[in-house]
Formats: structure tokens, C-alpha cells, sequence
């Protein structure tokens, strides 16, 4: 639904996992097999995958101040399935924690998480507030207050809505 770019780094693997779900339509990509292969998922791993999608969208929306749009498994919880471990380059002595197993999407989804929360962008991995949304989306507004995938599209709804609103009291 959003014009914008993609989120930086790994967080676009968590952006796209978090959009495969489409509110307003009630589509959903990983029920495919182009959705799923999308992230090289089998149909027996898409029940695991939906759980942690919904729990990364209430982790979007509380980014954004705004309760979880339902009942989730705490995303804490799952990425602690995927256990990280530290690699030190031998260079230069920079660390980096990694998944021991970079194959399943909980373990990439951990990595990305690990590596935006060292990189200071996961607060800025948000949900749109829009109910029928709930888009994710990466808020590069300079003071990080984004409040809609689009602005164009959603943004337009909320204030059409609020100004119908007023014209009818």
C-alpha cells in the first residue's frame, strides 16, 4: 500500500513479512505458494511464520504508540527460539551478533532485529494507525513521528473521515 522505500538493512525482510497480510482485503501471501516461497517457507512452516508476522505488527504499532491490534504470542518470546551468538571480525575488532542457524525465518527475522536495534532503526519500524491497515512501514520523518504508510492514502482517510465527522455535529 505504501509509496515509501523499503526499510534499511534487514529490516526490510521484517517490512515485507509484516505486509504479506493484507487488512482491507483479508489477502494473505503466505497462503501462497509465491508468498511463501518469498521467503522460503514450506506449507507446514506458515502457521509459525503468521505468528511471528503478528507479533512483529504489534511490536509496529506500540512503536508507534498504539496498542497491539490483537491477542499475539510476545515477539520476545519467539526470538528467543533463534539463538544469536557474537562474532568478532579479527581485523578490525568490530562485533556483530548473528542467528546460529541463518536458515529459518525466525532466525533471520532475529538478525534483523539485532542488527536495527545496534543501528538504533528499530523504533522507526512502525504500523500504520489506520485499523484497516496496519501496514508496516520504515518512518524516516526527521522527528519520528509518522503516523500512516501513506499519507496520500491512509492520511487522506483518517482526515476525510475526522472532517465528515465534524460536518455532521
Amino acid at each position: 500500500m505504501s509509496e515509501r522505500r523499503p526499510a534499511p538493512g534487514g529490516l526490510a525482510l521484517v517490512e515485507a513479512l509484516v505486509n504479506t497480510r493484507h487488512l482491507d482485503s483479508d489477502r494473505d501471501d503466505l497462503r501462497t505458494a509465491e508468498g511463501r516461497a518469498a521467503f522460503g517457507l514450506t506449507e507446514a512452516e506458515v502457521p509459525g511464520a503468521i505468528e511471528l508476522r503478528e507479533s512483529l505488527r504489534a511490536v509496529c504499532l506500540a512503536h508507534g504508540g498504539h496498542p497491539p491490534h490483537a491477542r499475539v504470542t510476545p515477539l520476545g518470546t519467539l526470538l528467543a527460539r533463534a539463538p544469536l551468538h557474537v562474532v568478532v571480525d579479527g581485523r578490525d575488532g568490530s562485533a556483530r551478533l548473528v542467528p546460529v542457524d541463518s536458515g529459518p525465518l525466525l532466525s533471520r527475522v532475529a538478525d534483523a532485529v539485532a542488527e536495527a536495534v545496534g543501528a538504533g532503526t528499530w523504533q522507526r519500524l512502525k504500523a500504520c494507525e489506520l485499523p484497516d491497515c496496519h501496514w508496516a512501514y520504515y518512518d524516516r520523518s526527521p522527528a519520528g513521528r509518522g503516523r500512516w504508510c501513506s499519507m496520500q492514502v491512509c492520511g487522506a482517510r483518517v482526515k476525510m473521515r475526522r472532517y465528515r465527522a465534524s460536518k455532521d455535529t
